[in-house]
C-alpha cells in the first residue's frame, strides 16, 4: 500500500472523527492525555497483533513470504555521492529500531530483538546494462525471502545505468514497514542524503518513540472495556457473512496459493469521474464510499452473493507520535455489504455511507483480533473474511525530489505478488481516475479479469445515468460484451429438416467420403462405405427379429470396431441403443437390462461371460458377423415411421443417489447436439 492511499484513508478517518465531535459539540480534535511511554527494554519485547500475524503466516508457508514484500525504487539522476548515499542509509537504520529488528522465537514464542546501533546498511552496487535489466534485478528481489530470525529486513540494490543515471531498490519486509512507512523512509533518506552533501545537520526532530514501545502500549491498552467494545461492533457488522466470496474461478482454487500476482490496467475517464463526484456530492458521501458501493455491487453479481465482504487498509495512526515512525500500523477493515432486492443506487450509497462512517469509527481492534472474533472456517488456501479488496490511493502524488546535483523520482513497480484474490486499485490523477485490478494467477485468465474491468466501468455508468434505479438492474456488460454474451455465443446452427436422424448425418458423410478411412483398431481398418455396409446388415438382422422405433437394444462390448458397428446398426434399425460398460458390476449390468427392457442383447466373445443371464436373444457381433455377412444385404434398410422424435439411445446416471435413472435422448436432440458442436 502507497503512502498516499494510507494518507488519503487517514484524512477520511479524521473528517469521521471531527464529525462525531460536532455531533457531541466539540470543536477540535484533543491531544492524547498520555504519550505513549517506553517499553522496558531488558525484558520481552513482544510483536504488535499485526505482525504476530504476519509471524505466523511466514511460519506455516515459506512461499507466502513474497506477497509481503515492500519495494521502493527510487531513480537518481544527476551527480550521485555515493558516500553521502551510504551515511544517509546507514542513518535511516540508525534513527529507526524497526529497521534493525529480528523476530525470533522462544518456545513458539516470538519477539522482537533490536540489534544495537552501528551495524549500518548493507548496500549491494551493481550495473544494468538496460531498464530490462533494472526490471529483472526487481523481479530477482522479490522472489528472494526474508531471514525474520536473524535479518536484516531491510535491504538494498544500487544499480547503475550510467554515470549520470542510477535506481535505487529498497525492500523491506511489511513486518517492519508499511506504505505509509515507505513516504517516510524516501522523505528522510532525502534529508540525510541533503545533509551529508552539505555536511550541516539534518533537522530531522527525534524520535519519540520507537515501534517496539508501540508493540507494547498496544498489548497493554487494548482490552477490557475498550476490547469488549470493538469487538461487540465488528461481529455485528459480519454477522451473517459469507466465508469465501464464490467468484467464478477459472481454475480450481489451490491448496496453497503461490501469490503470483497478474495486472490489469483500469482508466475512468474524467467526464465518468466528475459525475461520480457530483453524486457522491448529491448523497453526502466521498468519491471513495461510491466506489465501494459500485465494486462491492459488482462482486456481488459476479458471485451471486448478496452479501460481500471487502477488504480496505487504514493507515493506523491515531496518535500524533506514530506519524514519523517506519513501522507496521497499518490495518485491514472488513467492510461488509448487503445488496438487496429492490435497492436502488442512492439507497446502496447511503448504506454503504453508513456502514464506513462506523468500519472507521472502530477501526482499533486489529485485524487479526476480528478473525478471531468472528471465527470463520480457516483454510491456508485464502484470506480469512475477505478475499477481495479496494484500495483507495486519493491524489495522486510524490513528484521529483531536488537534492544537491540530484533528482530522485519514484519508479512505478507492478504488482508480482497479491494476497487476494481479486483488489481494485484506483487513484485520483487530474480529472480522471487511474488503477488497474491485481489479480490471482492461480485463478483467473486477464481475459476475465479484464471483462471485469469493463463490467465496473459499466456499473460506475449506471450509477451516473440512473441513481433512482434498482441495483440488480444496473447494465453489467458494454455494448461489445452484451453482443458477444447475447448474439455471438447464441449462434443458433441451421434448422435441420424433420426428416433428418442421427444415422443419417453419418449417412451423408458415406456418401461423400465413402473411400476414406473411417476407423483403424488394433490393426483393422475399416472405409465409410464398409463401415457403413456392416451396420447396414445389423440393421437387417434387427428388423428381422421385429425390431419397432422406440424398441432398446443393448450393447455391451469393449470400445472398438464392434461397438461403433453395434451403435450404428442399432440406429438404422430404428432403435434405441443402451450402452452397458462391461466393466460395471454385474448387479448393476443386471438392473440396466431388466429396467431397459432391450429386445436383445449385442455382445462380443471377450465380454459375453460377464454378462448377467437374461431372457432375450443374445448376439455376438464378432462371431456372427460373416454369418451377417453372408446372409444380409449391405443397402441400407427402411424403417416406416422413424421420425426424429423417437428414442436414439437410453444412457443411465450414476445412482449416487440411488437407484440409477436412465436419460432418454431422441434423435432430434443429438442431432442438434452435433450440428451446434459442429458449428464452433
Amino acid at each position: 500500500m502507497s503512502v498516499h492511499e494510507e494518507a488519503s484513508l487517514e484524512q477520511l478517518r479524521r473528517a469521521v472523527l471531527r464529525q462525531q465531535l460536532r455531533q457531541r459539540g466539540e470543536t477540535a480534535l484533543r491531544p492524547e492525555a498520555r504519550q505513549i511511554p517506553p517499553a522496558p527494554r531488558d525484558g520481552h519485547l513482544p510483536l504488535s497483533f499485526a505482525q504476530m500475524r504476519l509471524w505466523l503466516v511466514s511460519a506455516l508457508d515459506a512461499s507466502a513470504d513474497r506477497a509481503y514484500h515492500m519495494p521502493t525504487a527510487l531513480r537518481l539522476t544527476g551527480r550521485l555521492d555515493r558516500a553521502a548515499l551510504k551515511q544517509a542509509l546507514d542513518g535511516l537504520v540508525a534513527r529507526h529500531e524497526s529497521l534493525r529488528t529480528r523476530f525470533v522465537a522462544e518456545g513458539g514464542v516470538p519477539r522482537q530483538v533490536v540489534a544495537p546501533v552501528g551495524a549500518g546498511f548493507a548496500l549491494r552496487e551493481e550495473a544494468a546494462a538496460s531498464e530490462d535489466a533494472i526490471v529483472q534485478a526487481i523481479t530477482d528481489d522479490l522472489a528472494t525471502p526474508f531471514d525474520l530470525a536473524n535479518g536484516p529486513v531491510i535491504r538494498g540494490r544500487l544499480l547503475q545505468l550510467s554515470s549520470q543515471e542510477h535506481v535505487l531498490v529498497l525492500n523491506q519486509h511489511h513486518i517492519v514497514s508499511d506504505g505509509w512507512s515507505s513516504g517516510v523512509m524516501v522523505r528522510e533518506l532525502a534529508a540525510l542524503y541533503r545533509a551529508a552533501c552539505l555536511g550541516e545537520p539534518d533537522g530531522l526532530p527525534p524520535l519519540p518513540i520507537q515501534y517496539a514501545d508501540y508493540a507494547h502500549w498496544q498489548r497493554q491498552t487494548l482490552q477490557g472495556a475498550v476490547l469488549a467494545q470493538q469487538l461487540d461492533f465488528w461481529r455485528g457488522h459480519l454477522a451473517g457473512a459469507p466465508e469465501l466470496l464464490e467468484l467464478p474461478l477459472d481454475r480450481p482454487r489451490p491448496p496453497m496459493p503461490s501469490h503470483a500476482g497478474g495486472q490489469w490496467s483500469l482508466t475512468v475517464p474524467a467526464p465518468l469521474a466528475e459525475g461520480l463526484r457530483a453524486l457522491a456530492q448529491r448523497r453526502g458521501a466521498t468519491l471513495y464510499m461510491v466506489l465501494m458501493a459500485a465494486w462491492s455491487l459488482l462482486l456481488s453479481r459476479l458471485s451471486g452473493q448478496s452479501t460481500v465482504v471487502v477488504a480496505t487498509p487504514v493507515a493506523g495512526r491515531n496518535r500524533r507520535e506514530l506519524e514519523g515512525l517506519i513501522g507496521f500500523f497499518v490495518n485491514t477493515l472488513a467492510f461488509c455489504t448487503r445488496v438487496e432486492e429492490g435497492q436502488t443506487v442512492t439507497q446502496l450509497i447511503e448504506a454503504v455511507r453508513r456502514e464506513t462512517l462506523a468500519a472507521f469509527a472502530h477501526q482499533e481492534l486489529p485485524f487479526e483480533q476480528v478473525v478471531e472474533a468472528v471465527r470463520p472456517a480457516r483454510s491456508l488456501s485464502h484470506v480469512p473474511l475477505a478475499q477481495a479488496s479496494f484500495i483507495w490511493h486519493g491524489e495522486s502524488g510524490g513528484g521529483a525530489i531536488d537534492l544537491p546535483q540530484l533528482s530522485l523520482a519514484a519508479v512505478p513497480l507492478p504488482h508480482q505478488a497479491t494476497q487476494f484474490d481479486v483488489s481494485l486499485h484506483l487513484n485520483e490523477t487530474g480529472a480522471s481516475l487511474e488503477g488497474a485490478l491485481i489479480y490471482a494467477r492461480d485463478l483467473f485468465d486477464e481475459a476475465t479479469v479484464a471483462r471485469w474491468g469493463r463490467c465496473l466501468l459499466q456499473v460506475l455508468e449506471g450509477f451516473v445515468a440512473d441513481e433512482a434505479q434498482e441495483v440488480l438492474r444496473v447494465p453489467l456488460l458494454a455494448d461489445a460484451d452484451y453482443r458477444q454474451v447475447v448474439e455471438d455465443f447464441n449462434v443458433v446452427a441451421p434448422a435441420q429438416p424433420a426428416s433428418w436422424l442421427a444415422h443419417a448425418c453419418f449417412e451423408g458423410w458415406v456418401d461423400a467420403h465413402g473411400d476414406a478411412t473411417a476407423l483403424e483398431f488394433e490393426g483393422e481398418s475399416l472405409s465409410y462405405a464398409e463401415l457403413d455396409a456392416r451396420a447396414n446388415r445389423l440393421a437387417h438382422y434387427l428388423l428381422a427379429q421385429g425390431a419397432q422405433p422406440d424398441d432398446r437394444v443393448a450393447l455391451c462390448v469393449e470400445r472398438g470396431v464392434e461397438y461403433l458397428v453395434g451403435v450404428l446398426g442399432i440406429l438404422k434399425a430404428g432403435c434405441a441403443y443402451v450402452p452397458l460398460d462391461p466393466e460395471y458390476p454385474a448387479a448393476r449390468l443386471s438392473y440396466m437390462v431388466k429396467d431397459s427392457a432391450p429386445l436383445l442383447v449385442l455382445t462380443q466373445s471377450s465380454v459375453a461371460e460377464q454378462l448377467p443371464a437374461v431372457d432375450v436373444p443374445v448376439l455376438r457381433l464378432d462371431v456372427d458377423q460373416l454369418v451377417l455377412a453372408r446372409r444380409l444385404p449391405a443397402t441400407r434398410p427402411e424403417v416406416p415411421g422413424l421420425q426424429p422424435s423417437h428414442l436414439a439411445y437410453l444412457i443411465y446416471t450414476s445412482g449416487s443417489t440411488g437407484e440409477p435413472k436412465a436419460v432418454m435422448v431422441e434423435h432430434r436432440q443429438l442431432c442438434h447436439l452435433s450440428a451446434a458442436q459442429s458449428a464452433v
